[in-house]
C-alpha cells in the first residue's frame, strides 16, 4: 500500500511539472519535429585515446582519455534521459538513442539561469534534444557541452529502477517498449534480427530469386502438418483459415513460370506455447525450378554460412555455451542411419507394420493405432536421435507416410527425397524434391484425408486449385522452408522464441 501511494505521488509530481511547462507556454507535446545532426555512435565510435591527467572519484592521476573524431565540433543529438546527476551549477545526463548513449554536460553559466533551472526539473525517461560542442571531461568521458536544451516529450510514468531493471520476464514481453529502453542487449538482439533477414534477402536476391507475397487468409490451409486458426469473412459469408504454410501458392508461381521465388512472412498454427513455439511466427519458403533436395542442401549450407559471417563476422556461433561451426561441411545422414546409430534399431531390417510395432514396443516408443511403419520410424528418430543433432546436420530420406508433398526416391519408393536441417537438436529447416506428379499427389491427399477422418487434426485436405496447377505442369523443383525465429534464436544466443519476437503472443491480463 505504501509503494502504491509513493508511485501515485511520483505520477502526480510529473503531471504537475508538465502542467507548469504548459502554463509557461512550453508544452513539449506541441513540438512536431527536431533536427538532429548526429547519433551517439557517430560521436563515440572511431575515437582515439591519449594519456593525460584524469580525475576519478576525486583523485587526479595519469589515465587514459577518449578523444572523439568530432572533438571541438558542434553537434545536435536527441534521446531519452537514462541517468541524471547535478552538482550545484553543473549537471550531467546520459541520453540514449538507437545507437547507444552519450553524456551531456550542462552548466548554468552556459545554458542560462532559466534553462538550467528547467534542466534540474527534468526526470529520467524524458526525451530531450541537446546541442553543443563535443569534448572530453576531466574523468576521460566523451561528452557534449550543451548550450541549447529542448524538452521534446515528458515521461509521465517512471522507468524501472536502474539497477534492478525489468526482472519480471512476463512483464518484459508484455511491455517490450520498456524492455528495449532498459536493456541494451535486447535492443541489440532485435537489431541483429533485422540484419539477419536483410542478409537472407540480399543473398537470395543476388542469386536471381524473386520475393513475392501470397495470401494469409485462405480457404484451404495446406502445406504443413498443423492445425489452422479459423475465421469467418462476413462480406462473402464464407469460412476462411489463416495460412499455416507458404508452400502451395509459391508452387503455383513455379507452375506460372517464375523459376526462383521466395517469401518471408507470418504463418499461424493453432498450437501450444513453449520456448520454441509461438502460434504466430515468421517463416521463409523458397522454391527453385530444375533442382532437387541436394540443391537445397547446398543452398542452405551456403546461406547459413553467409548470414552468420555477414551479421556476426564469424561462422562459429555459441548457443547456451555450446559452439557450433558453420564453416565446416554440414553432416549428411539418412533418417534410417540416424535411428540405427542412436537406438540400435535398423529399419532396413524391418519390413512390415507388425515388425515396426514390435520394435517400438521393445524400445518403449509410444505410437497410435493409425501410425504406419514410416510414422514409427519418425517416432524413433524423435525419441532417440533428434537431441544428438547439435552440429549442422542434414537428416535425409524420410518415410513417405510423413511426407505428402515430396517426390519418392526412384530406387526406394517407401522413402522420399526430403531432408530436415538440424542444429542444437532443433529442426531449423525442411526441404523436398517437390512432388510434381498430379496423380501421385491426389493419392497422397486422399491418404491425408483418411488420416484426418481417423482423428489427425494436422492432416491436409485436397486443394483442388493446387491440383489444377499441377495438372497444368510443374517442372522438377526443389523447395525449402526456414524457421526465421529459430535461426534468430541461434545467431543471437536467445533462450526462447519470445526473446526474438518483439510482441509474442500472451494471455490477456484479466481486469
Amino acid at each position: 500500500m505504501a509503494q502504491e501511494q509513493e508511485l501515485s505521488q511520483l505520477l502526480q509530481v510529473r503531471r504537475d511539472k508538465l502542467k507548469e511547462l504548459q502554463n509557461e507556454g512550453l508544452d513539449p507535446f506541441i513540438i512536431t519535429k527536431f533536427d538532429r545532426t548526429h547519433l551517439s555512435t557517430d560521436i563515440t565510435e572511431g575515437c582515439k585515446t591519449e594519456e593525460r591527467e584524469v580525475t576519478m572519484r576525486g583523485e587526479t592521476k595519469r589515465g587514459i582519455a577518449k578523444i572523439s573524431p568530432l572533438n571541438g565540433q558542434r553537434v545536435t543529438v536527441a534521446g531519452r534521459i537514462m541517468s541524471k546527476r547535478g552538482m550545484g551549477k553543473v549537471g550531467f545526463c546520459h541520453i540514449a538513442d538507437i545507437g547507444g548513449q552519450i553524456q551531456i554536460f550542462v552548466k548554468r553559466d552556459i545554458l542560462g539561469d532559466e534553462d538550467y533551472d528547467r534542466f534540474k526539473k527534468l526526470d529520467i525517461g524524458d526525451i530531450v534534444g541537446a546541442s553543443g560542442e563535443v569534448f572530453t571531461t576531466q574523468t576521460g568521458e566523451i561528452s557534449i557541452r550543451v548550450d541549447e536544451l529542448t524538452l521534446l516529450s515528458k515521461s509521465l510514468l517512471p522507468l524501472p529502477e536502474k539497477f534492478h531493471g525489468m526482472t519480471d520476464t512476463d512483464l518484459r514481453y508484455r511491455q517490450r517498449y520498456i524492455d528495449l529502453i532498459m536493456n541494451a542487449d535486447v535492443k541489440k538482439t532485435f537489431i541483429n534480427r533485422s540484419k539477419i533477414i536483410a542478409a537472407i534477402r540480399g543473398y537470395l536476391n543476388e542469386r536471381g530469386f524473386l520475393e513475392v507475397e501470397t495470401p494469409m487468409l485462405v480457404s484451404n490451409a495446406g502445406g504443413a502438418a498443423a492445425r489452422p486458426f479459423e475465421t469467418h469473412f462476413n462480406a462473402l459469408d464464407e469460412d476462411f483459415k489463416l495460412r499455416i504454410s507458404l508452400e502451395l501458392y509459391l508452387k503455383r508461381l513455379i507452375v506460372g513460370g517464375f523459376d526462383k521465388v521466395y517469401e518471408i512472412g507470418r504463418v499461424f498454427r493453432n498450437e501450444g506455447l513453449d520456448t520454441r513455439h509461438n502460434p504466430e511466427f515468421t517463416l521463409m519458403e523458397l522454391y527453385q525450378a530444375y533442382t532437387d533436395y541436394h540443391g537445397m542442401m547446398d543452398l542452405t549450407e551456403n546461406l547459413y554460412r553467409h548470414v552468420a559471417q555477414t551479421v556476426l563476422g564469424t561462422t562459429k556461433i555459441t548457443y547456451n555455451g555450446v559452439e557450433m561451426d558453420l564453416g565446416k561441411p554440414f553432416e549428411r545422414i539418412t533418417m534410417v542411419d540416424a535411428v540405427k546409430k542412436y537406438s540400435g534399431v535398423d529399419f532396413n531390417e524391418i519390413h512390415t507394420l507388425d515388425e515396426a510395432r514390435a520394435a517400438a514396443d521393445a524400445n518403449h516408443v509410444e505410437y497410435e493405432k493409425r501410425h504406419k511403419k514410416g510414422d514409427i520410424l519418425n517416432l524413433f528418430f524423435e525419441q532417440f536421435a533428434e537431441e544428438h543433432m547439435i552440429q549442422p546436420t542434414f537428416v535425409m530420406d524420410h518415410p513417405i507416410e510423413i511426407s505428402p508433398l515430396t517426390k519418392k526416391k526412384p530406387d526406394d519408393p517407401e522413402y522420399v527425397e526430403r531432408f530436415e536441417f538440424f542444429m542444437n537438436g532443433w529442426e531449423m529447416a525442411n526441404a523436398y524434391s517437390e512432388l510434381n506428379d498430379p496423380v501421385d499427389q491426389r493419392e497422397r491427399f486422399k491418404a491425408q484425408e483418411e488420416q484426418l477422418a481417423q482423428g489427425d487434426e494436422e492432416a491436409n485436405t485436397t486443394d483442388e486449385d493446387f491440383m489444377r496447377a499441377l495438372e497444368i505442369g510443374m517442372p522438377p523443383t526443389g523447395g525449402i522452408g526456414f524457421g526465421i525465429d529459430r535461426m534468430c534464436m541461434l545467431l543471437t544466443d536467445s533462450p526462447a522464441i519470445r526473446d526474438v519476437l518483439l510482441f509474442p503472443t500472451m494471455k490477456p491480463i484479466e481486469g
